[in-house]
């Protein structure tokens, strides 16, 4: 069905129309008698979404590109770069292959990489273009991957890696493991026995404490945000471990990457320090948020929370912080539709009210440069923090 895309004349037209308007494209007869103007327009709207998920695939001759939603249900380059970060080895398994995007950046540390997936047309064009992209190590299999790993003869490989679906049979998303194709869970003693060290992700919406539950042999958790949103948890199971488990959260950016890391029995140790609003206010990056290590936060940093149950910090220096930091300029107790302010960005943190409702209340447009936090303190009133940017 893809082959004709490869011919020389129309990689040409695809790398000399990166930008094409799509609808235009799709609209016009195709210069190719063998490639319909809608194959065409579909390899330029999968570079135009490589341009920004994988821009290292950017414009490369010779992929094959997919419908969008296969593209869209791959994950990023940053995150697959993170990936290939925590995993080395001689061999290594994807079990859930897909376009092969992570299996492309994780095979940079290995030796040999087996990309299994169960979707013939899916698995060519994976095959296709690691060829194109010089990763003649990965060899595709078009098969279901547990099937594959039941029979490999070479085991254990060093690394199993899944990613998988999130869906379920009428296409809606499901969050608990025990709902995931395939069910890791079922196939536990398969993937232990055959394997050194067991990568898995997942949604970010996954409970943590349910998957320690869930997972055995856990040696670390990773939970991802890029630019401030929750991309995906990842798990590492080692068989036959018993090391503590360790919690990393990581917010990556285009200029650094935020990191705090601990184990669960710093989590269980630390104490909550609260206070009255001082000179700066800190609200931790998603990726914290999703950790829970709300009391080992303020420890760690040196600063107080403003209630047990609100989730932002303070101090009367300004520190550094793995989150966004405000300049505290003022402290009102709440009384609505009295504090003077007609636009501004609204946050609340352990508060009665809704930002929709506080809008509509105090008649607040959204945006500018104040950002209002509507909070309970630490002595249980409502308060409103008028802050800006520190």
């Amino acid at each position: 069905m893809y082959k004709n895309i490869l011919n020389t004349g129309v990689q040409d037209f695809i790398l000399n129309n990166l930008s094409a308007d799509i609808l235009s494209v799709s609209l016009k007869k195709s210069p190719f008698d063998a490639v319909s103007s809608s194959q065409l327009a579909q390899q330029l709207k999968g570079h135009q979404t490589l341009k920004s998920k994988v821009p290292s695939w950017y414009g490369k001759r010779n992929l094959i590109l997919p419908p969008s939603l296969n593209l869209e249900q791959t994950s990023s380059e940053i995150t697959a770069r993170y990936k290939a970060g925590l995993v080395a080895g001689n061999t290594l398994m994807d079990l859930t292959g897909g376009l092969g995007v992570d299996a492309y950046f994780l095979s940079k540390n290995f030796a040999q990489v087996y990309h299994c997936e169960q979707d013939e047309s899916l698995s060519r064009i994976a095959a296709n273009n690691f060829v194109a992209l010089g990763a003649s190590h990965i060899q595709a299999i078009h098969a279901n991957g547990l099937d594959v790993l039941k029979g490999f003869p070479e085991k254990p490989l060093d690394w199993v890696y899944a990613d998988p679906s999130r869906r379920n049979a009428q296409r809606e998303k499901v969050i608990r493991l025990e709902d995931y194709e395939p069910n890791i869970l079922e196939h536990d003693e398969l993937i232990r026995s055959s394997s050194r060290n067991f990568l898995l992700k997942t949604s970010p919406m996954l409970d943590i404490s349910e998957g320690i539950r869930q997972l055995s042999n856990l040696r670390e958790i990773h939970m991802v945000a890029v630019n401030n949103e929750m991309r995906e948890l990842l798990w590492w199971l080692q068989p036959g471990s018993q090391a503590p488990v360790r919690h990393i959260a990581v917010n990556i950016t285009a200029d650094t990457t935020e990191r705090f890391e601990f184990t669960e029995e710093e989590l269980q140790e630390a104490g909550v320090a609260t206070g009255m609003p001082e000179n700066y206010l800190y609200e931790p990056n998603v990726a914290l948020m999703k950790s829970g290590a709300f009391a080992l936060i303020g420890q760690r940093y040196g600063l107080r929370k403003l209630h047990q149950h609100t989730h932002l910090y303070t101090s009367g220096v300004l520190l550094d912080f793995p989150g966004r930091r405000f300049r505290v300029e003022q402290v009102k107790p709440y009384k609505p539709g009295k504090l003077g302010v007609s636009k501004a960005n609204i946050s609340i943190r352990n508060f009665p009210e809704t930002v929709a409702r506080i809008r509509k209340r105090n008649k607040i447009a959204d945006g500018g440069d104040r950002y209002l936090f509507f909070v309970r303190l630490v002595d249980d009133s409502l308060a409103v923090l008028f802050t800006s940017k520190a």
